[in-house]
This record gives C-alpha cells, sequence and structure tokens, in this order.
C-alpha cells in the first residue's frame, strides 16, 4: 500500500508542475516581486495594469464617445437610426415646448412608438434632468457655454450662432458613429409617422419652408430644421465641409451656409443626393400641409418667440386633435389650420 501512495503522490507532483496554472502562479509571484524592489516601484503601476489585462482578457475602452455610443445604441432601431432632437431649460419647462413636442408623438397617427427612438440633447443641466426624470434616452453635450444656452436664444445672437454651429458638429459626429437619423427640432410636431416617406437614393433630406413641386430641384428654400440623413462616406464628407465653412462665413448661420454651398462644386463632386421634401407631408408655418390626410409634421417656422410658438402650437394640437375626432381618412381633407396667429404679430 505504502509503494502505491508513493507512486500515486510523484505523479500528481509531476502533473501539477507541467499544469499551465502552475506557470500562471510562477508568473503572478515573479512580476509581484520584481516590481516590489524600490529600484522598479516607478513602473509597478503601469507594468502590473498591462500584466493585469493579459492575463484576464480584454477591458472595455472609455474614450470620448463611450457614452454617446451606448445611448445611440439604446435608441437606435435595428437599422441604426435614431430620432434626435436638442433640448434647452427654456424649452424644457413644463408647459413648455418640450411637453407639446412630446404630445404630438402620443396622438399622432402610428407615432407613439417611436418615442422609444428619440434621444434628447440637452445643453444645460435642467434639460438633462428633465429628460432623465421624463425617462427618455438622454445625453448632456456639455460644451463652456452651457449655462448661456439655458436660456431662450435671439435669432442670429451669438449664443444662437453657436448652438446652431456646435449642433451641426454633434451631427457630424452621430454620422461618423455609423448613426443614421432625424433631426427634428423641438418646436416641430409630429402627427403621422414619417419613415414611410423618406426615400433609400436620397443621402441627406430635408423639409422646406417653400417648396417648388420639384424634391430634387436645390433652388427649393430648405429648413434644416427637420432633416433625414444617412450615414455613408458621402454624408460624412459633406458635413464635414459644411461645418468648416463655418469660418469661411463667420456671421452666418448654418442655414444661410447650406443655401450658399449646396450647389456648390464641392457638394456636385461628392455626388451627395439632396432631396427637399414636400410640405404637403412636412409643413409648418411658413407654408402649411394643404391635406390632414397626408401631413406627417407641422413645424412653427416663420415664428418668432417663445411665447408666439407655444400658442400658435397649442392650437395645432387642438385643430389635429378636432380631425382626429372626425375619423374621415378615406377622402382628401382639405387643411384649416388656424396657424399662424400669434406668429404673425
Amino acid at each position: 500500500m505504502g509503494a502505491i501512495t508513493t507512486t500515486t503522490t510523484n505523479n500528481e507532483f509531476w502533473r501539477i508542475l507541467k499544469s499551465p496554472v502552475f506557470y500562471s502562479m510562477l508568473g503572478v509571484v515573479f512580476f509581484v516581486l520584481y516590481y516590489s524592489s524600490p529600484n522598479n516601484s516607478r513602473h509597478s503601476v503601469d507594468s502590473l495594469q498591462s500584466f493585469r489585462r493579459a492575463f484576464y482578457g480584454n477591458v472595455t475602452v472609455k474614450d470620448e464617445y463611450y457614452d454617446l455610443r451606448k445611448v445611440l445604441e439604446a435608441a437606435s432601431t435595428k437599422e441604426k437610426t435614431v430620432i434626435l432632437t436638442t433640448l434647452n431649460e427654456a424649452w424644457a419647462e413644463p408647459n413648455s415646448i418640450f411637453d407639446m413636442f412630446l404630445e404630438s408623438f402620443r396622438i399622432g397617427n402610428n407615432t407613439s412608438h417611436l418615442l422609444n427612438h428619440l434621444l434628447v440633447i440637452a445643453v444645460d443641466d435642467k434639460a438633462y434632468f428633465r429628460c432623465e426624470e421624463l425617462g427618455f434616452h438622454c445625453y448632456y453635450l456639455k460644451t463652456n457655454q452651457s449655462s448661456k444656452m439655458a436660456h431662450e436664444a435671439k435669432f442670429m445672437t451669438p449664443i444662437y450662432l453657436e448652438m446652431m454651429w456646435g449642433r451641426l458638429a454633434f451631427l457630424q459626429t452621430i454620422l461618423s458613429l455609423g448613426y443614421n437619423f432625424v433631426f427634428t427640432d423641438t418646436d416641430v410636431m409630429w402627427l403621422r409617422d414619417p419613415f414611410p416617406h423618406f426615400t433609400l437614393d436620397a443621402d441627406f433630406q430635408t423639409s422646406c419652408d417653400r417648396f417648388n413641386g420639384n424634391e430634387y430641384d436645390i433652388q427649393n428654400s430648405p429648413n434644416n430644421g427637420y432633416v433625414f440623413v444617412w450615414s455613408n462616406n458621402r454624408t460624412i464628407q459633406f458635413y464635414d465641409f459644411w461645418v468648416s465653412s463655418r469660418h469661411k462665413y463667420r456671421r452666418w448661420n448654418e442655414q444661410e451656409v447650406f443655401n450658399k454651398i449646396k450647389n456648390g462644386n464641392f457638394v456636385r463632386k461628392l455626388g451627395v443626393k439632396l432631396r427637399f421634401m414636400d410640405t404637403d407631408y412636412f409643413g409648418g408655418f411658413c407654408e402649411r400641409s394643404k391635406d390632414f390626410n397626408k401631413v406627417c409634421t407641422m413645424h412653427a417656422n416663420c415664428c418668432f418667440g417663445l411665447h408666439n410658438k407655444i400658442a400658435d402650437l397649442n392650437t395645432t394640437l387642438e385643430v389635429w386633435k378636432t380631425y382626429l375626432s372626425s375619423n374621415n381618412y378615406t377622402t382628401p381633407q382639405p387643411s384649416n389650420w388656424r396657424v399662424p396667429m400669434k406668429c404673425l404679430h
């Protein structure tokens, strides 16, 4: 019995010596002893961290877009499309623009589910907290101007221009991360699902203040407060050029620069296909949809002042509810929006 026990013990000993676990443990002991010596102490933290990564496997790299990628993934459709809007404190107040924006989704025709794919880009603390409180996908786009951006920005003031150009640069980032998007101003009411009206062959599709009847005519008057953009090399380069053009047109807003470059040599050579969407489907106060059975969105464009927008958007939602209660969706329904009213003053 004793001989058998000795042989078994010896075999077990040699099996342990040949085990990968044994050599791994020896390696750990070696690294600990080596990097605990005074001569190597200044290298110990970095080297032990490198060894830990090698021993336990790769760890998640958190670069500057880590949080943004996480929230984009959570909000996007399976086709990697998100609905984006920006929000500041002035528009986030209860019973203000943001609440009407959300209500339009809830009462719209086949739009409530789209809130699952809405990503709110907050530009100040209170806007971010309001978004979080309401339970939406939220991202805080912090800048040195965040405190100033909390308040209503008057058209073409320096803070207004900073907000618009900052927003455009952020949209470029979204495209570069591989996500398509619908960008919507918060004063756009979503009354019907717009996705059936977006096309696959147009890279950049924009709403219009005025529509001339030809959706590929660059002489249309676009409004980039509501756009659908596919993420591809053409659109990424187009946005890069658009953003960089700010330095050439320092006192212009991003909409004015778009109108300047849309027919330029760079855009033509790039081959980006622009589409200008019919105001019958994507209307606004500048030019309203003519048919309740077609309209997808109503934008409070051609309107200045927060209180004026709130008043006329409230009327817009009231008119829409009246239309819905009629249950007449089979024949053309000429629109009678009764807006703008306050926005005309």
